[in-house]
């Protein structure tokens, strides 16, 4: 026999949006009356008008939460969206820790009953996916992403099959806005979504484990240091220091920081002294899956506090870049080809752009290409498309040189003109420039590129490029070992190498020439280009055997190539240039 509200129930089909508010109870605790203040004006001044302005219901709230219905999936995606923008910007102000909400939507059948109130797996599954949800990012089941996929500009990360509570079957997951960080106002960047798309890093105050409390200012002035320093890079949201010394002595995972901040990665480290001597070490780690990426130790006396905080904080900040960019490679591999968009395919490009081979280069445009019809001003895109232009006319891979020179300075001074205090994007315009020849202009974006970011490694290869274009080759030398020193596990590290052994070819010493550029072709077999220089090199050391064999391996991989298409590709001096020729004459290369 039914009761009567079975009778009077009805069911249908609807989005529902469940959220609440990121660390609720402790805010509580710590100013009962203030955080009740701001929930009711965060209610009724932002979260009841967005779900009005989007044709939502507010069924109820429950103390920091609430639950709301949707005849359409894409507007409760829309809205879930605006939410969070809003939030984030209403939240600042004189507030030490800034409301957040954590939302989860669902698409499925709901019992209403006749007070409004609304049940069933629609809601339980919507409920779940709220608290999956980082602070700041919103949880959908597959159903709505099914609906929404086609109709909206977000880039979703798939996050696979889960198994909710009471629900008998699993759940696909798709994630938005997982990293945004509500400090950062969306007038910052284009839209809310493609916050997503940088990698957010927070770095906790070091922990001083002497009993000297002298050395806690020095482990807090290494973390001010590295925060300011991480900050350069434009690719990164990194967590500002107010933020992340609100942790100093607390004992909290790295997991739940990383929830708390809306951060993918986190830097934590410890100071210890011992007499004069002092041991600072370091790691990163991956906030959500908590696996170390990286971890050193530097050991420094204290009479020479001031240099060994400048070394840790540039070995460290050198170290961070790549690993991160390295976790964010595989993570954009590991998503589904149809999930992509315009970030996860520059990070697929990556390592395609920095093998320096012929066919790595094909791959890399391809993927460019596909992101800058998803994003046309995507900066880092545009660079990165300049450069691979760039790399065709070096590595003797152009069909129409003039063409390509065209291409690659049109895509680096358009990636500038949006990015313009980017190193990055700077240090390709100033690569565009050298390889037009264009020497001042380009001394002056590398210059600007490395006072914004002094340890930017490949600007510093740049420079050091740059000076051997100029015939300057023991500054070219410095550099160089300057980029080796700050990344010495870098994808280029074999370039400088190639750099170093050129700079020895500009001074005349053959058999350094040759002995560096063949560490950096060994480091890099496939990067046959090398020939080009360091047959010539061991030609006029006096090892004409070893010469004709690097020709032969030129000639292998670059059928029908010349002296003079070589010569062509390069930038170096007239008189540089005219040894290499002499040299490639003695190794047996056609004119």
């Amino acid at each position: 026999m039914s009761s009567s509200s079975d009778k009077t129930a009805q069911r249908r089909l609807a989005a529902v949006l469940a959220a609440d508010v990121v660390g609720y109870s402790d805010l509580m605790s710590k100013d009962e009356e203030g955080t009740l203040a701001r929930l009711r004006d965060l209610r009724r001044k932002v979260i009841e008008p967005k779900i009005g302005s989007h044709h939502g219901r507010l069924v109820k709230t429950i103390g920091d939460g609430f639950l709301c219905e949707f005849s359409s999936p894409v507007e409760a995606v829309r809205c879930a969206v605006d939410l969070q923008e809003a939030v984030s910007r209403a939240s600042g102000g004189e507030h030490p820790k800034p409301l957040q909400l954590r939302i989860g939507i669902n698409l499925g059948d709901i019992i209403v009953e006749d007070d409004g109130d609304i049940f069933g797996d629609g809601v339980n599954i919507a409920s779940r996916l709220q608290k999956m949800a980082l602070p700041g990012g919103i949880c959908l089941s597959g159903k709505v992403h099914e609906e929404v996929r086609d109709k909206l500009p977000y880039p979703f990360e798939d996050h696979g099959e889960h198994r909710f509570k009471n629900i008998g079957r699993l759940v696909k997951v798709y994630c938005l806005l997982a990293g945004l960080d509500p400090s950062v106002l969306p007038s910052e960047a284009r839209s809310a979504a493609s916050l997503l798309g940088k990698p957010s890093i927070a770095v906790l105050p070091f922990v001083n484990l002497s009993k000297d409390p002298d050395q806690e200012y020095f482990a807090d002035g290494i973390v001010e240091d590295i925060i300011a320093a991480l900050s350069r890079f434009r690719s990164f949201f990194v967590i500002a220091r107010n933020s992340t010394f609100a942790y100093k002595g607390r004992n909290v995972s790295v997991q739940q920081i990383g929830r708390e901040l809306g951060v993918r990665y986190v830097l934590e480290g410890s100071v210890r002294r011992s007499g004069e001597k002092i041991r600072i070490t370091a790691q990163l780690v991956d906030a959500i899956s908590g696996m170390h990426l990286w971890a050193e130790h530097y050991d420094g006396v204290i009479a020479d506090v001031f240099d060994l905080q400048d070394q840790i904080t540039t070995s460290v900040v050198g170290s961070i870049q790549p690993s991160i960019r390295a976790a964010e490679i595989e993570r954009a591999r590991r998503k589904r080809p149809e999930n992509l968009d315009a970030y996860d395919l520059v990070m697929r490009a990556l390592p395609y752009v920095w093998a320096l081979e012929f066919e790595a280069n094909r791959e890399a445009t391809r993927l460019i290409d596909k992101a800058l019809l998803l994003d046309p001003g995507y900066s880092l895109a545009l660079s990165l498309a300049a450069w691979c232009h760039g790399q065709k006319i070096v590595y003797n891979w152009s069909k129409s040189v003039p063409e390509d020179k065209r291409e690659t300075l049109r895509l680096a001074q358009a990636a500038a003109a949006i990015a313009h205090d980017d190193p990055f994007i700077l240090t390709v315009l100033g690569a565009a420039l050298t390889i037009t020849r264009e020497y001042q202009r380009a001394g002056s974006m590398l210059e600007r590129a490395l006072a914004l970011d002094p340890n930017s490694a490949w600007a510093w290869n740049r420079s050091g490029w740059l000076h051997n274009y100029q015939h300057d080759p023991e500054v070219a030398i410095l550099h160089f070992e300057r980029s080796l020193r700050l990344s010495p596990f870098d994808p280029m590290a074999f370039n400088c190498d190639v750099g170093i052994g050129c700079a020895h070819f500009i001074a005349k010493r053959y058999d350094q020439a040759a002995l560096w550029q063949e560490k950096g072709w060994r480091a890099k077999p496939s990067a046959t280009w090398v020939h080009r220089t360091l047959a010539p090199s061991y030609a006029l050391a006096g090892d004409l055997e070893r010469a004709r064999e690097s020709v032969g391996e030129l000639v292998k991989h670059y059928p029908g190539i010349s002296i003079s298409a070589i010569i062509e590709a390069m930038a170096f001096s007239q008189e540089t240039m005219a040894r290499f020729a002499e040299g490639l004459r003695l190794a047996g290369l056609p004119e």
